[in-house]
Formats: C-alpha cells, sequence, structure tokens
C-alpha cells in the first residue's frame, strides 16, 4: 500500500510541477490546495529536498521547486526516497536486500518467486512513469 507520505509527496511534486520550472511555491499553497497538513508537509519537502528533487528559496517570492525536469523524476524514486523498498519482501529488493530469518532457502521459497515477480512489474510500471506523466494540465 502506498504510504501517506509517498502519497502527499507525490501530490506536493505534481503541484509544484504545474507551476513552471524554478516558480518557488509556499508550503501554505500546496497544503490548501492539496488538503495535506502543512506540519506533514514540511517534514515531506524537507526530505525531498534531502534528496536533491527540490530546493527553496527564503523570503518574498520563496518557496520550494524542482531542481528536475518532471521528465526526470520516476514514481519509483520518490517512492524509494521517501519509503525505501518497493519491493514487499527485503529479500526480493535490489536496493534494500537482506535476507529472511526464518527463510533456510530463497532458492527454494516459493514466496520469493512470486514476489521477485511482483516487483518487477511494479518497477516496470513506476519506473517508466514519470512526474511529468502524473500531471494533469
Amino acid at each position: 500500500m502506498l504510504s501517506r507520505k509517498t502519497k502527499y509527496g507525490l501530490k506536493a511534486l505534481i503541484y509544484i510541477a504545474k507551476q513552471g520550472k524554478l516558480v518557488p511555491v509556499l508550503i501554505s499553497e500546496i497544503s490548501e490546495q492539496e488538503n495535506i497538513s502543512k506540519k506533514f508537509l514540511e517534514l515531506i519537502l524537507l526530505d525531498l529536498k534531502k534528496t536533491g528533487l527540490l530546493a527553496s528559496k527564503k523570503g518574498k517570492g520563496g518557496g520550494y521547486y524542482l531542481l528536475k525536469d518532471p521528465k526526470e523524476i520516476s514514481v519509483a524514486t520518490v517512492m524509494r526516497f521517501l519509503d525505501g523498498p518497493i519491493a514487499l519482501l527485503p529479500c526480493v529488493s535490489l536496493n534494500f536486500y537482506e535476507k529472511c530469518s526464518d527463510c533456510p532457502s530463497e532458492e527454494a521459497c516459493g514466496l520469493n518467486k512470486l514476489l521477485i515477480e511482483v516487483r518487477d512489474n511494479a518497477l516496470k510500471v513506476l519506473g517508466n512513469k514519470s512526474l511529468y506523466d502524473l500531471i494533469i494540465f
């Protein structure tokens, strides 16, 4: 399930992208327009700023703006930045792999094989969809 953090992060990024390149957008505006708690949104935008997707400008005319073209920001990237692995189990994660402590053999685990297929198909969709693809003009 998509977390609220990722859902709101994507909604905020889409809203910012709609405003145009390098156009700063106030947190209060995003919060009001997208119906997101301002405090929660502040934390999300700070996290996205740390990843290098966003920058901010202080003062009059300030706010958050995209550092990259929306066509270069995949949904999978945003999900990983905000929530970590996309895979449903750590043993099938590409970037956050961990062996399952209760599983003696991944090779003999039917669940592992199924969830690799789920991961691959999810990544095919999420990795090929950019922020730009989510913008409804």
